[in-house]
């Protein structure tokens, strides 16, 4: 039987097949670029000029599809082989936060959505397995490992949100003035730590990690 030449042509004017990679990539770029309100599959479809039945045919709902980005973020987590197997598990704590931090700073938007959610895909089961064997291994109570792991989880994921947030990034410099402008007898004790404002973002968050890990192997 001759093939119908119109509906061949057709066939050939479609929309290219879309991949799931593409699809979950394309949602980070939107989502990073204009936040998590802007995500909707309609919004989705447009920016990869495509139709909302194909994403439909990858996701049953948004909610999957929130689930795939998380996972894709969190494979950008590279912790190393060794990072857990062979250092302390202070050291072991301080990998995991800097690494997390690292790739979470590459997708703020993103990493917003880690805030509503405890991820439960293949890659945040595998990264937090990796965590918590790792404070066990090291004498670590059950409830302790568990604790300590959330928290600092939570911390990295903190200060990622608020470094992305609006004024944020005000000059430093014009912080110092402002605090040397401060009155003295109104402010006594701002004005005795003004030399050491402001508190750059990279030692307030080695600083406050310091902390949580003086206070867990005080703990232990």
């Amino acid at each position: 039987m001759t093939n119908d030449p119109a509906k061949t042509a057709g066939k050939r004017r479609g929309r290219p097949a879309l991949s799931v990679e593409r699809i979950v990539s394309t949602a980070v770029e939107l989502v990073d670029a204009e936040g998590v309100e802007a995500l909707s599959m309609r919004a989705l479809a447009d920016k990869l000029e495509s139709g909302t039945a194909t994403l439909y045919r990858h996701f049953g709902n948004k909610v999957d599809l929130l689930a795939a980005i998380i996972e894709a973020l969190l494979g950008e987590i590279d912790l190393g082989e060794d990072a857990f197997e062979s250092q302390p598990w202070e050291e072991g704590l301080r990998a995991m936060a800097s690494r997390m931090s690292t790739a979470l700073r590459r997708h703020p938007g993103a990493a917003r959505l880690l805030a509503d959610v405890m991820p439960t895909g293949p890659t945040a089961m595998r990264l937090r397995e990796r965590s918590l064997a790792m404070l066990l291994r090291n004498g670590f109570p059950p409830d302790l490992a568990a604790k300590a792991h959330a928290t600092v989880a939570r911390y990295v994921l903190g200060a990622v949100v608020l470094a992305a947030g609006p004024g944020l990034g005000a000059d430093q410099q014009t912080q110092a003035v402002h605090l040397e402008a401060i009155d003295a007898a109104r402010f006594p004790a701002t004005v005795q730590v003004a030399p050491a404002l402001p508190i750059s973002e990279a030692d307030e968050f080695a600083f406050g990690l310091d902390l949580m890990i003086a206070g867990l192997r005080a703990r232990l």
